[in-house]
Parts: structure tokens; C-alpha cells; sequence
């Protein structure tokens, strides 16, 4: 019989199975407290547990840990990590330094089925969802290893790795509860962004499910040009996602974050930026401008620097908070949309 992994458990479930195996329910919670301390992968190292009690969890349970399958370190800091999951499928994360704060870019997806024209990962097709284990552990994985080099924390969590992160909905507010239980790991959900490329039908109930941020991958400003680089648009045109967006539970201050990668000759011209600013009207957002990270399997282009720095200024003009992304990790195949495991 299979062992239960109490990663993949909330603190209510792990209380239930507990009590079903004749023990006291507050043991639950030292158990759960134990899991997210650093370094732990053992029911031995959970000293405040009686001995008995760690032989018989060692018996019937589990704690999954991610097996680093490879890992690689940019020119400019960032770090690539490529787990090896139990079925040998294989999943990278992204570790993006920055001075002294880390942002940790993790996946919910083995693969992705949304087939964006200028992503990687869209070539690889669907594999299969990551389990709220196989997303926590992403994110242990790389705290442990941090603390370990004194390198601090894990500052931001964004889910802008491999997968649609609302396409794997039910394990992804699993794993945004996990991560963020006062008892548990007791991450910020302010610091937590979520990134989707439109699944319009998901975007509110995830506001009200989970107090993070959002982020619309939307990546043109016409359907027409949207059709052509994201088949989700198809089914969620422009007008939808926003629409979805302006009913997202904002708190009070925080916006939207709308990003939008500038290919060659595709969405980059002055009249694409007018269009932005007319279609993001009225939505409390900011913008980040990501210049298209190329690579040898596709064949889109980055504009010139003249061409992003006009398209900038006439969404900045607009009133808009505008950025250009740095890109990072380019030379890693650890930029955005270059997570295929493989090189480019």
C-alpha cells in the first residue's frame, strides 16, 4: 500500500487522517509546523513527536521532497532549476536575484496546453498538473537551499514558470493555501503573483479564493493579432479578460499587473500601443513591456530599443506605469517563455 504524502495535505485534512489513526488532533499541527521548517525530510527530525508516533507516520506516510535533476546559473545571477518528478517527467523553476531580494519563478504545470506561438513551453504540450506537493516543493526546495548558502529568503513568488497556473485551479489554490498558513510556511500572500493568459472564467474566483496578485499575460491589443499568438483567445477574446479582470477583488492600492511581450513587426508599432491604452481604460493596472527573448526554435524577433522605448512612452504618456522588463537568464534558456527542458 502506498504511503501518504502529508505534502499534498491541508492542516484540516492532515488533522482527520490523525484522528483516524488513534491519535490526539493537536498532534496535527506540530506535524504540519515541522514540514515547512528548512531542512526537514524525515519524521526522525520531529523531536517534539514521541517515538512510537514518528515509527508509526514513517509507516503509513511520507514527506515528498523534488529531486534536482540539473541546475544552472546565468551570467547575470539567475539560477535554473530542473526537478526530476516520481513518473520522470521533469519540471524547471527559476531563481531571479536581485540585490537582496530573490523572486522564485515555479511552475504548475508539466508542459502547458495554452500553445502560445512564442513560447517554449507551448511546444512541449500538455504532460500533466503538478500536485500541491510538486508545487510547495519547488519553492522549499529553493528556501532551504538559500538559507543554506546565507543568501537570505525567498522574497516574491510568481507563477510564471511551466503550465497555466488556472488551468491546474484546484492544486493551485491548494498549494497558495499551504504556502501561506500562518502554521506552515506562512509566506506573504501579498508577495504572491499569479500569471494567466486569459482563462477569463477563473480570474475573479481566484481573487476571491486567494488574496494575491494578478497578472494578464495579454501580449496584444487587438484580437485579431491575439488570435494569432494565443489560441486561448479564441475562446476568451480581449474584452472578456478584461471584463474578468475589472471584477478581480482588488484590495485597496494594488493593480493589475498586464504584460506584454514586444515581437518584431507583430504587436510592436505606435498605433498597438494606442490601442493598449484605448482597451485598458478604466482598469487599475500597470504595465510591464518584456522584450521578446529569441531563440533558435521560433521565429520571432525583438524590436529595436528605439521601437520599445516609443511604445513606452505613449503608454506612459497615456497615464500608465509603464516598465520595460529586464530580461534575465536568457543565456540559460531561463528567460520568459524559454522553459522547455531543454536548450534553445
Amino acid at each position: 500500500m502506498s504511503k501518504l504524502d502529508l505534502m499534498n495535505l491541508s492542516l484540516p485534512e492532515l488533522t482527520r487522517f490523525i484522528k483516524e489513526n488513534g491519535e490526539a488532533g493537536f498532534r496535527a499541527k506540530q506535524i504540519f509546523t515541522w514540514l515547512y521548517r528548512p531542512q526537514i525530510s524525515s519524521f526522525e527530525q520531529m523531536t517534539n513527536l514521541s517515538l512510537p508516533l514518528r515509527a508509526k507516520l514513517a509507516d503509513i506516510a511520507q514527506i515528498s521532497r523534488l529531486d534536482i535533476a540539473a541546475r544552472e546559473q546565468s551570467a547575470d545571477g539567475t539560477v535554473k532549476y530542473c526537478f526530476s518528478l516520481v513518473d520522470s517527467e521533469k519540471i524547471e523553476t527559476v531563481l531571479i536575484p536581485d540585490g537582496d531580494r530573490n523572486t522564485l519563478c515555479v511552475s504548475s504545470q508539466v508542459g502547458c496546453a495554452m500553445a502560445c506561438a512564442f513560447c517554449l513551453t507551448g511546444t512541449m504540450g500538455l504532460k500533466r498538473n503538478l500536485s500541491p506537493a510538486e508545487i510547495i516543493n519547488q519553492v522549499l526546495f529553493v528556501s532551504d537551499e538559500l538559507e543554506a548558502q546565507g543568501k537570505g529568503g525567498i522574497n516574491s513568488i510568481v507563477f510564471m514558470g511551466m503550465g497555466e497556473p488556472l488551468a491546474n485551479f484546484d492544486n493551485l489554490i491548494k498549494s497558495l493555501d499551504l504556502l501561506t498558513n500562518e502554521s506552515g510556511f506562512n509566506f506573504p500572500s501579498r508577495r504572491i503573483t499569479i500569471s494567466t493568459c486569459g482563462l477569463a472564467n477563473k480570474i475573479a474566483e481566484l481573487g476571491y479564493q486567494a488574496k494575491v496578485n494578478l497578472a494578464i499575460s495579454l501580449h496584444a491589443a487587438t484580437d485579431n493579432v491575439r488570435d494569432d499568438l494565443m489560441p486561448v483567445n479564441h475562446t476568451y477574446k480581449i474584452a472578456k479578460v478584461l471584463d474578468a479582470c475589472r471584477h478581480f477583488p482588488l484590495p485597496k492600492r494594488r493593480r493589475i499587473t498586464i504584460e506584454y511581450i514586444l515581437i518584431k513587426d507583430i504587436n510592436d508599432t505606435a498605433r498597438d500601443a494606442r490601442q493598449l491604452v484605448k482597451v485598458l481604460h478604466g482598469l487599475p493596472c500597470k504595465i510591464n513591456l518584456i522584450p521578446y527573448n529569441a531563440c533558435n526554435a521560433l521565429l520571432y524577433k525583438c524590436p529595436a530599443q528605439s521601437i520599445i522605448e516609443t511604445f513606452r512612452d505613449i503608454v506612459h504618456n497615456a497615464g500608465y506605469t509603464v516598465m520595460i522588463r529586464e530580461s534575465r537568464g536568457a543565456d540559460i534558456s531561463a528567460a520568459c517563455g524559454q522553459l522547455a527542458n531543454k536548450k534553445s
